[in-house]
């Protein structure tokens, strides 16, 4: 299969799951929006849609004219029944052009804090394949709304709406699974003004002091990505 991803700032990329992806032979292309003139490809060119994270709000149409034509080609993928994924900003466009609202959060959730896997998910098929309850990287300052005909994921103490998906084709994730020691180093490297030691919000160093944390998310992210995979081929 052929899997496009869009990408809106150079230090957040596919992280964890560019291996997961080539492991499992399949191909990758992407459009990096925040270089001037990358064109989105045709939709019939893919199977899949990664839509990911970035410091930008879903509403910064002025600083961010591709946003427009972004989610246009988010709601195109999504009408021909492509497997679409949103990763943090990501999630938020899907909501967006589905019709949720999306608004700032009561905190900034920014480290590692734990989700608890909602009730109507665990009876999906997603759902029951996930701990009940576990610790997830997050960084993020904006919440989205459940759309319409949506089940919801999962919530966390600083963030009631962690996830979505409908018709086990269309994912979005609030928190970071793919996120490596790398990708969260760049994050605190590029997006430090952030870390304003409020209540959900840790230091660089908490963050990064124990790797492990990363290679258990990783994993939770590889079963998800086979689930979706699994949905495709079926």
């Amino acid at each position: 299969m052929h899997i496009h991803y869009l990408q809106h700032v150079p230090f957040e990329d596919l992280g964890s799951m560019e291996v997961w992806f080539q492991a499992h032979g399949h191909t990758l292309s992407a459009t990096h929006l925040y270089k001037e003139g990358e064109p989105l490809p045709q939709v019939n060119s893919f199977d899949w849609l990664i839509v990911m994270g970035g410091p930008m709000s879903v509403t910064d149409i002025e600083t961010y004219p591709w946003l427009t034509n972004e989610k246009a080609f988010i709601q195109q993928a999504i009408d021909e029944e492509k497997i679409v994924l949103g990763i943090c900003l990501g999630a938020q466009l899907i909501a967006d052009v589905l019709g949720a609202t999306i608004s700032k959060n009561p905190h900034k959730e920014i480290g590692w804090f734990p989700i608890q896997i909602s009730e109507d998910a665990k009876a999906t098929h997603l759902g029951a394949a996930l701990p009940c309850k576990f610790d997830v990287f997050h960084w993020h300052g904006d919440m989205f709304y459940i759309p319409n005909k949506a089940t919801p994921i999962a919530s966390s103490e600083a963030c009631r709406n962690q996830g979505f998906i409908i018709n086990n084709r269309v994912l979005g994730l609030q928190f970071h699974l793919e996120t490596t020691p790398k990708s969260a180093l760049d994050l605190t490297l590029h997006c430090k003004d952030e870390l304003d030691n409020s209540q959900y919000v840790q230091s660089a160093e908490d963050m990064l002091s124990k790797p492990e944390r990363f290679k258990k998310i990783n994993l939770i992210m590889d079963e998800i990505l086979g689930f979706l995979e699994k949905t495709h081929v079926g």
